[in-house]
C-alpha cells in the first residue's frame, strides 16, 4: 500500500503522523511511504531520518494526498485538507466528529474510509489509541493551570503547592479515567490539594485503593460539583464519553459561584468542551477570561510537547497502521472488532452512532460497511 503522511498545518501542531520508525516497520512489510518534507521538523525528526528508514520525501501535502492509498495524520483534516481527500482513500487520524458538523459533511461529501483514533477500542473497554494522548493531556493540565492561575495571565496568583505557612491550591479533577488520573497524580506531586470526581463507585474505588491518600475523591453528583467547585482555584474538566458530544458540566450561571481569578482547564475541548463557556484555543492564545474565570482550552494540548507525544502516539498506532497496510482496510476491521470500532464514515455514509446521535444524521452500521 501507498502511505502517505502530510505535515500538519493546525495552527501551533508539531505532531506528525508517522514516525521514521513507523515507516521503517511499514517499509520492512513491503509498503511506500510517502512523507511531505519537514513534516516531522516540530517533533525532532529531520527528512534525513525518513529517508534512512526508507520513506521518499515529498515536495507538498498536494502530492502526498494525490499519490496516497492511506493518509496518516494526527490531527482532524483542515479544510483544505479535506478538499484533497477522495472516495476510495483510506483516511487514519483523530477526527472527532460530534461538534464538528462542517467536517462531518466535508468527509462524506469526499466519500473517504475515515478510521479516527479516538474510537478504536480494546478488549477492557478502553480506548487504546486515545489513551497516550489523554495520558500527556492528563499530565500537562497541571502544569498549564498553575500556569493559568499566575496574577499575570489573569489568574487567582495562587501557587499550587502553597509555601510553609500557606495553604496549597485546591485542585478538583472532574472525570476520574486516564487524563483525570493522570491529573490528579500530577496535581499531587505539586502538593496541591486535590479531589477527583466521577460517577463510576468502581473507579473511585479503584482510585482509592490505588493512590490511597495522595489524593481524595468523591461522588460527581451535580451538588457535589459545584460545591467542591466553589472552593477550588483549578478545575480540570477530563470527562470524556467515547466519540459523543462531551457533557457540559458547569454552567455560565455558575461561574459567579466560583473564586474569582479560578482557572478551568478543559481537556475535553475536542469534543466540544465540558464546561458551557468553553470554546477552543490555540496554543499562541490559549486563555480568556470569562465573568472572571480563566479559561484554558488549547484543542491539541499534546501538540505542546510534540516529541514525547509524537513517539507515544506512532508506538499505539503503528500495529493498526500495519494491519490497515497488510490487509486493506475492509479485511483487518473484519478481522479486528476494535478496529472496526474506529470506522466513522464509508463511502459517504456515516458509521459512528454517538456522531450520528450528536448530529441529528443518519448512520449505517459500520459492520453493514463492510459490504458496500
Amino acid at each position: 500500500m501507498k502511505i502517505g503522511c502530510p505535515k500538519e498545518i493546525k495552527p501551533q501542531e508539531f505532531r506528525v503522523g508517522l514516525t521514521p520508525n513507523a515507516a521503517h516497520e511499514a517499509v520492512a512489510h513491503g509498503h511506500s511511504v510517502l512523507v511531505e518534507t519537514g513534516a516531522g521538523i516540530g517533533a525532532g525528526f529531520s527528512d534525513a531520518d525518513y529517508i534512512a528508514a526508507g520513506a521518499k520525501i515529498a515536495g507538498n501535502a498536494e502530492d502526498v494526498f494525490a499519490l496516497s492509498e492511506m493518509i496518516v495524520k494526527v490531527k482532524e483534516p483542515q479544510p483544505v485538507e479535506r478538499a484533497r481527500l477522495r472516495e476510495g482513500q483510506l483516511l487514519f487520524t483523530y477526527l472527532h466528529l460530534a461538534p464538528d458538523p462542517a467536517q462531518t459533511a466535508d468527509l462524506l461529501k469526499s466519500g473517504v474510509t475515515a478510521i479516527a483514533y479516538e474510537t478504536v477500542t480494546d478488549d477492557r473497554g478502553g480506548l487504546p489509541l486515545l489513551a497516550p494522548m489523554s495520558e500527556v493531556a492528563g499530565r500537562l493540565a497541571p502544569q498549564v493551570g498553575a500556569w493559568t492561575l499566575q496574577k499575570a495571565n489573569g489568574g487567582r496568583g495562587v501557587l499550587l503547592g502553597g509555601v510553609p505557612g500557606v495553604a496549597p491550591g485546591r485542585v478538583l479533577v472532574i472525570g476520574g479515567g486516564v487524563v483525570g488520573t493522570h491529573a490528579a497524580k500530577i496535581a499531587a506531586g505539586m502538593g496541591a490539594d486535590v479531589t477527583v470526581i466521577d460517577r463510576s463507585l468502581p473507579r473511585l474505588r479503584y482510585l482509592d485503593d490505588v493512590f490511597g491518600g495522595t489524593f481524595k475523591n468523591a461522588y460527581a453528583s451535580a451538588g457535589n460539583t459545584i460545591e467542591l467547585a466553589r472552593a477550588a482555584d483549578l478545575i480540570i474538566g477530563a470527562v470524556l464519553v467515547p466519540g459523543a458530544a462531551a457533557p457540559k458540566l458547569i454552567s455560565r450561571a455558575q461561574l459567579a459561584e466560583l473564586k474569582p481569578g479560578a482557572a478551568l482547564v478543559d481537556v475535553a475541548i475536542d469534543q466540544g468542551g465540558c464546561f458551557e463557556t468553553s470554546h477552543a484555543t490555540t496554543h499562541q492564545d490559549p486563555i480568556y477570561d470569562v465573568d472572571g474565570i480563566m479559561h484554558y482550552c488549547v484543542a491539541n494540548m499534546p501538540g505542546a510537547v510534540a516529541r514525547t507525544s509524537t513517539i507515544a502516539l506512532g508506538n499505539a498506532t503503528m500495529p493498526f497502521m500495519l494491519a490497515l497496510a497488510d490487509k486493506g482496510w475492509k479485511q483487518a476491521c473484519a478481522d479486528d472488532k476494535h478496529l472496526l470500532a474506529g470506522l466513522n464514515t464509508h463511502a459517504g455514509h456515516l458509521t459512528y452512532a454517538a456522531v450520528g446521535e450528536a448530529l441529528g444524521l443518519p448512520v449505517m452500521a459500520a459492520v453493514d460497511a463492510l459490504m458496500v
